[in-house]
């Protein structure tokens, strides 16, 4: 009686599979991907607010009017976008933006870890300290520019502490989640092969 062969796996060599030019350029640009952002923008004046939305308003509805009569690029709706990019511009003047990055896996665990809630924190559900996680993210993911677009020093833990403490609660509970949005966002979606 002879004795069954062990069932063996194929592995191709690792060299030539590293050597794979259509593997190593999709590798390539999996590792070339930036992380993704969230920016939180802040604008005081109302007056400046309320001219742009209205701005916006007129253009959508000189565009509709214009899809209904079947027409496109009228003089109306020509003035009206020129009204939005105008009033756009005034915005942007005033406007402070925040922007937070995701981070790292390993970064965002080690954050959360850093900061583990007290026992009653926990008893109540919470998965880090909330009165010192918050904070620490909001720096941690915070980018800033200059404005040619490059990294500048940006928000110190201290500093999003203050603010957190400083503004009203909707507004602090906006800055943390800009900062927590940024974590959850995704650019991926999966494809179910096979079917159809």
């Amino acid at each position: 009686m002879t004795t069954p062969t062990p069932h063996t796996v194929f592995n191709p060599p690792a060299e030539p599979v590293a050597r794979d030019p259509h593997w190593a350029a999709k590798m390539a640009r999996l590792r070339a991907r930036t992380l993704p952002e969230q920016t939180l923008v802040i604008c005081d004046d109302p007056e400046v607010r309320e001219r742009l939305d209205a701005a916006k308003a007129e253009a959508a509805r000189c565009r509709a009017v214009d899809a209904a009569a079947g027409q496109q690029d009228c003089k109306e709706t020509r003035r009206a976008e020129t009204e939005v990019d105008k009033a756009q511009e005034e915005f942007d003047a005033v406007a402070l933006k925040l922007t937070s990055r995701a981070l790292p896996r390993p970064v965002l665990d080690g954050l959360i870890k850093q900061f583990p809630p007290t026992e009653q924190q926990a008893e109540a559900g919470d998965l880090w300290n909330p009165e010192a996680f918050p904070a620490a993210l909001i720096a941690a993911a915070h980018v800033e520019r200059d404005p040619s677009g490059q990294p500048v020093e940006g928000m110190t833990p201290a500093e999003a502490q203050e603010l957190l403490d400083a503004w009203p609660i909707s507004e602090s509970n906006m800055l943390f989640q800009a900062a927590w949005q940024a974590q959850q966002l995704t650019r991926a979606s999966t494809v179910e092969l096979g079917k159809g």
